[in-house]
């Protein structure tokens, strides 16, 4: 610390000197840790670099060709994706259902990631400005993009030991899709993580038009084969006359930590809150049924409801028989007086409107038969984090001549 004093204020005989007083002020201390995490992130520097350029070749051969190297985390930062992909646990609801059936469980589990609402994408992905969640706050939220739902299926894999990607590509029915691609006894399998199905690579219903890039917790590859269409694409992606990889192998760069946590950690959903909601869905349909009838009675068979009231729960996990012999028998009973029309509906909660658009679309309320009867049944299945599978059954009931 410098200090001045003057001895005289006059400017004419101005004399004066300083005296050097040393004053503790503070400290800065520089860890080791963090000259490491320095080195760190200007390794991820030169890798964020090299994600672009890759990206940027590949779109010079295939402009069509979906390809995302880099994303934003929730903290703003710019990351690889392959730091999205990490083994991780699934509700343990899940797990003791199916015991001593994986196959079972895996559909389960595909199943249970297809009830988490949608997000619609907002940004187009090609201005390199996707912001993806980790896969624990997207369970947390209840609400996830379309490669956040392929990243948590594709991490839930990964805890059965699977050999699983993501997979970019495009689709006829819902454009822009993320499959999870996994390798099952010599046949390669792809999963909608938003329907919850499963495809075999040569099923000629599968909706996948397209397979553009796949993805890991260690690389990225761009598919480099003239024809994409999944029935014609090699998924070896050790050629590299098929496959152009991001980073080579046993490249440094890929130890980064992953953005995923260690584990996700579950809750319950109330159940009672479950049944209010059943009881108020219910109630809300019936309503618009007869709203959207305004010119015919709107009858309602009990004994029919009771019937579908008792089917839906089986719906959800496909267990045992749809129907028990009682319920047969009174089917049959129903079946000799009337004509009967209807399906379930099965749908992942949004909100009660969403649900009175789809039993809408069905048309099943439009008979203009006079003496028509309907039955409606409702049924919600609550899985953790208070997400929910719900079933609507609506059938109509015509009086045979």
């Amino acid at each position: 610390m410098v200090i001045e004093k003057h001895e005289d204020r006059c400017f004419r005989n101005y004399s004066g000197h300083s005296n050097i007083r040393k004053n503790w002020l503070g400290s800065i201390v520089f860890p080791f840790s963090a000259l490491l995490q320095q080195s760190e992130f200007s390794d991820q520097i030169d890798v964020l670099d090299r994600a672009h350029v890759f990206k940027k070749n590949c779109k010079a051969v295939f402009p069509n060709r979906r390809i995302i190297t880099t994303v934003f985390n929730d903290e703003g930062k710019q990351i690889l994706v392959t730091r999205y992909i990490k083994a991780l646990n699934p509700p343990q609801q899940l797990l003791d259902i199916f015991l001593h059936d994986s196959n079972a469980t895996l559909d389960l589990i595909a199943h249970f990631v297809s009830l988490i609402p949608v997000m619609p994408d907002t940004l187009d992905e090609n201005d390199g400005f996707d912001i993806w969640m980790t896969s624990e706050r997207c369970i947390g939220l209840a609400i996830g993009n379309k490669e956040e739902h392929a990243i948590l299926l594709c991490n839930f894999f990964l805890y059965f030991g699977k050999k699983a990607l993501v997979l970019l590509g495009t689709s006829t029915l819902e454009g822009h899709v993320a499959y999870v691609l996994t390798y099952e006894t010599d046949e390669y399998l792809l999963w909608n993580p938003l329907t919850g199905q499963c495809h075999k690579q040569f099923d000629p219903f599968c909706p996948l038009q397209s397979v553009d890039c796949l993805f890991d917790d260690g690389n990225v590859w761009f598919n480099i084969q003239q024809n994409n269409t999944p029935m014609a694409v090699h998924f070896d992606y050790s050629k590299e006359s098929f496959w152009k990889q991001l980073l080579p192998k046993n490249f440094q760069g890929t130890q980064a930590q992953s953005t995923q946590p260690e584990e996700i950690i579950y809750c319950d959903t109330n159940k009672s809150m479950v049944d209010d909601l059943k009881n108020r869905i219910e109630r809300t349909l019936k309503c618009k049924i007869m709203e959207w009838r305004p010119k015919q009675p709107t009858r309602w068979n009990r004994q029919c409801t009771l019937i579908l009231r008792q089917i839906l729960p089986k719906l959800e996990l496909g267990t045992g028989s749809f129907v028990s012999s009682e319920e047969e028998s009174e089917f049959e009973r129903l079946l000799q007086f009337y004509w009967i029309a209807g399906f379930p509906i099965q749908m992942p909660y949004t909100d009660i409107q969403s649900v009175i658009d789809a039993v809408y679309h069905t048309g099943i309320h439009s008979s203009e038969f006079p003496q028509t009867e309907f039955a409606l049944a409702v049924y919600i299945h609550p899985y953790p984090n208070n997400i929910l599978s719900v079933w609507v059954y609506l059938a109509s009931l015509t009086r045979q001549q």
